[in-house]
């Protein structure tokens, strides 16, 4: 009997499914998410390995690896996330259940963090402003488009670790002073990954732009509303490329709005795709994306070549280089000991 690897339908680079079709013992199933849901739910029940996409707004809420799933599947041994987050994975639950999680950390943080700079520049410089005018209007007097240079100015991550470490890299580079803060990294290695360890109290206080790079979670849901919006520099610009639900979209309307803050570039919303009518979309000092950030060809492949790697290890009773739930790897493991004795998994 071969280790059961099932991952969905839904657009991956090749390189995920050759690398999982060469390793020995190991059977790769797709799982149509428009077959009828008995069929995938028989899919499922035999499966080691669930490889589950990480866009919780392109994935049926059945699939999502919820405490009922995870119960409908006693088979399931570790369920692996598709990106850098894993919104459709409730950790909790499967720490509970003894499954272990994994995801993709640092796979797409070249990609996501120069698409950071991307959103700075496009607000600091109003490049789309600039785009829309041009192609519209007649009589344009330039310096109604005056921006400001990112050089000098000061940059507070919110969060430093691949990818805002990545970010902080090229914030220094265009001049840029960099502070950070990261209630899961030392002040001592905060520094070393580029940044100055300060409060959020100070960072706020602090920052020309700030730009959140942390993981939505119970710490961090809904942590960004009026009362730290209205705590930035007055003319300060915030960039989100992290997730949806992290900051208060209605909070961040309100202060743009009224002018206290210089303009925003978002590419994580609450609701994905955002509904035309978002009442962001109709600021001129917003530069919106569709979670894209980390969506390039680079990215995708380097993405999908960790990831079969990592299940890979799992298969061979290996410790993954990105558990979400550490505390479940030794039995999680001794399990596929088991299995990679039985089957010959190098």
């Amino acid at each position: 009997m071969s280790i059961k690897v099932l991952r969905l339908d839904v657009w991956i680079d090749p390189a995920f499914d050759r690398i999982i079709n060469e390793a020995p013992g190991v059977e790769l199933t797709v799982m149509k998410l428009a077959d009828p849901d008995e069929v995938n739910w028989a899919l499922l029940e035999e499966t080691d390995i669930f490889h589950v996409s990480a866009a919780k707004d392109e994935l049926p809420l059945q699939w999502h690896v919820t405490a009922d799933l995870l119960a409908r599947c006693p088979r399931l041994k570790a369920v692996s996330s598709t990106g850098a987050g894993y919104d459709t994975i409730d950790v909790d639950a499967c720490t509970a259940a003894g499954v272990l999680a994994v995801n993709q950390a640092g796979g797409n943080a070249n990609s996501v963090a120069e698409h950071t700079l991307a959103l700075m520049l496009a607000v600091c410089r109003r490049v789309v402003e600039s785009d829309h005018l041009i192609k519209t209007a007649t009589g344009i007097v330039r310096e109604d488009l005056m921006g400001h240079e990112l050089a000098g100015k000061t940059i507070g991550l919110v969060g430093i670790g691949h990818i805002g470490t990545r970010v902080a890299q090229l914030a220094a580079a265009f001049g840029m002073n960099v502070l950070a803060v990261d209630p899961y990294v030392s002040d001592a290695d905060i520094r070393a990954r580029g940044a100055t360890p300060v409060s959020l109290e100070e960072l706020l206080a602090s920052s020309d732009v700030v730009s959140l790079h942390c993981p939505r979670n119970k710490e961090t849901a809904n942590m960004f509303g009026l009362k730290q919006f209205q705590a930035m520099k007055r003319g300060a610009l915030f960039v989100s490329t992290a997730r949806g639900g992290i900051h208060d979209e209605e909070a961040l309307h309100t202060v743009l709005e009224a002018g206290h803050l210089g303009g925003a570039g978002l590419d994580v919303w609450k609701v994905e795709p955002p509904p035309h009518g978002h009442p962001l979309l109709r600021l001129p000092n917003v530069v919106s994306t569709y979670h894209t950030a980390g969506v390039t060809h680079e990215a995708r492949r380097n993405i999908a070549t960790i990831s079969a790697q990592q299940i890979l290890e799992i298969c061979a009773g290996r410790t993954p280089p990105r558990a979400l739930n550490p505390e479940v790897l030794p039995s999680v493991l001794a399990k596929f000991s088991g299995d990679k004795n039985e089957l010959n998994v190098e």
